[in-house]
């Protein structure tokens, strides 16, 4: 196929998606959670066919050389199917955003208004390796009454194919447009820009994956992204933490899960306080296999106190570093104020926490760190929409428009002002 070919393939998609969405902001909230029970029925019934079509990306993975951790994004098993096919069920059970009543009031002349919340619309989503992906990006916009684009990764494109075919042909067979999902059938790179050219026909694009794919889409559309870049947190321990919070969660943020976007990767710690803290926190940290990057005064402290404890002298490209990973940079600073610009300075306004007993400081933080999620005296890793109670969550936003944080079903919608009078004209 020619490259114009796939832009028209591709155009005539954005149309059929607009056109469905249509047909999906009209559909009530029964037929939409109907078709979501399809899903997850496909998912279960067609499960032998969907594994196979995995196989053939795995085989092709392996034959690349990729890695074991992509290898094990990649595969599907009978367990994580009925995960996926769970995960859909749950998201038919979660309230309906549409058609929420946001605020009403009364305007000029005694009309009668109401703020509601309707679907965006058509939304790409773009992303990589995780086939589930494919089934939660579809299953959480079509809930929110949202045609979906789907542009997957090169490696899981058998995977991503069999599964969108399936949930596309449950929601036909349940009443709504199977062009409500539908999933761009080839792996071209200029699928990509030419998908987020067409801002006649697509409202919202959404990418996930790392962060040159984000910079490619951000640099080529015209239609608006909300996009998720690095989780550069950080915890920041203030003169008047409480020593074993401030391990605890330190220790949490950094450790539970260190290879995930909330985990945090910088340590900040007050000049008062680093003498009887960090030492015995760094070596926890140490014990727990984290690999210390210390700026000098931070270094000190602990060469000083936990002599056994190693560091790594902490570089500027360090702060600004996401190391997924169990290593985490310290710095000692002089004052909250140092802490917050530090902060605003090198993160990237995703999850950072303060730890202190003085309410003062912790409100000024909570007021002054730029962040989609500031925590006080708790770990960054609750920054998810299960976590938060959203049930589920489309990606975590680190804009500011129109959504920030998780992004659940509500962030999914749009508004709309309903207007009532009877006859009023304007003087």
């Amino acid at each position: 196929m020619t490259p114009e070919q796939r832009a028209d393939e591709i155009l005539r998609m954005a149309r059929q998606a607009r056109s469905a969405s249509r047909a999906l902001a009209l559909a009530d909230t029964a037929t939409r959670n109907r078709a979501l029970e399809a899903i997850a029925a496909a998912l279960e019934n067609e499960a032998p066919a969907l594994l196979e079509a995995n196989a053939r990306d795995l085989a092709a993975a392996s034959e690349a050389g990729l890695s074991a951790a992509l290898i094990d994004r990649l595969r599907l098993t009978p367990e994580r199917l009925a995960s996926i096919a769970d995960g859909v069920r749950e998201i038919a059970a979660l309230p309906d955003p549409v058609g929420r009543e946001i605020e009403s009031f009364t305007g000029a002349e005694d009309i009668r208004i109401r703020k509601v919340a309707v679907p965006i619309g058509v939304i790409a989503m773009i992303y990589e390796s995780r086939p589930n992906v494919t089934i939660d990006a579809a299953a959480l916009c079509l809930k929110a009454g949202n045609a979906t684009i789907l542009r997957g990764g090169r490696e899981s494109l058998h995977s991503n194919l069999a599964l969108a075919a399936c949930a596309a042909k449950a929601v036909a067979a349940s009443g709504l447009p199977e062009a409500a999902l539908q999933l761009i059938p080839f792996p071209d790179r200029d699928a990509v820009p030419t998908l987020c050219q067409l801002d006649e026909w697509i409202d919202l694009v959404i990418p996930r994956g790392g962060h040159s794919l984000i910079e490619a889409v951000v640099s080529c559309s015209r239609v608006p992204v909300i996009k998720h870049y690095d989780g550069i947190c950080h915890v920041y321990i203030d003169t008047a933490a409480d020593p074993a919070m401030a391990r605890a969660i330190t220790l949490n943020a950094k450790c539970q899960r260190p290879g995930v976007c909330n985990a945090a990767e910088t340590l900040l710690i007050h000049a008062a306080a680093a003498p009887s803290i960090l030492p015995g926190l760094a070596a926890d940290l140490h014990q727990a296999g984290v690999e210390l990057r210390a700026d000098p005064r931070a270094a000190k402290t602990i060469a000083d106190h936990a002599p056994s404890v190693p560091t790594i002298p902490a570089t500027e490209e360090d702060w600004t570093t996401e190391y997924l990973d169990l290593i985490l940079s310290i710095r000692v600073v002089d004052d909250l104020a140092a802490a917050i610009e530090h902060i605003n300075r090198y993160g990237s306004h995703h999850s950072d926490a303060i730890v202190t007993a003085n309410p003062k400081a912790a409100r000024h933080f909570l007021a002054a760190v730029d962040s989609a999620a500031v925590y006080w005296n708790a770990s960054t890793r609750f920054t998810d929409g299960g976590q938060f109670g959203f049930g589920a969550e489309i990606g975590i936003s680190t804009d500011k428009l129109h959504a920030r944080g998780p992004m659940g079903l509500r962030e999914l919608t749009s508004t709309k002002f309903l207007i009532e009078g009877s006859g009023q004209t304007r003087p």
